[in-house]
């Protein structure tokens, strides 16, 4: 299936597409500073840059969107270049834990956190990280 879109317009559909501070890390961020937990976020100095590191804890949390990481519940291969795509995504869970290797192999925590749990049970999924700091 031919993509329906110009090469011009798809070429600036994903560059719009943000790595970082999209509204539900911002929310997560937010609630663990209200907290007072202090942290540096997609910091390139720790391998797999972490969303947030909570160094003084020694802990990393990646909050994992459910297309680019693969969410088994809600991750819907696009149609088009689906080759492609499944190849990229299935790149992208090996890489996870990979990263998780490392931080567990350093004896750091790691909290993986998916982006329908944030929607979902925002409170919830916050509690559960600072019940583990704390």
């Amino acid at each position: 299936m031919a993509d329906t879109i110009s090469k011009q317009k798809r070429s600036e559909i994903m560059r719009a597409v943000k790595d970082r501070d999209s509204g539900i890390e911002i929310a997560f961020r937010k609630a663990l500073w209200q907290k007072g937990f202090r942290y540096r976020k997609n910091s390139s100095k720790y391998f797999g840059k972490p969303d947030i590191v909570l160094k003084k804890y020694k802990t990393v949390i990646f909050i994992d969107s459910c297309f680019w990481h693969g969410c088994k519940k809600h991750c819907r291969i696009p149609a088009t270049r689906k080759k492609y795509w499944e190849t990229k995504i299935e790149r992208n869970k090996q890489r996870d834990k990979e990263v998780s290797r490392h931080y567990k192999k350093i004896n750091w925590k790691i909290f993986r956190v998916w982006e329908h749990d944030i929607k979902i049970k925002f409170s919830k999924s916050i509690q559960k990280v600072i019940s583990n700091l704390e």
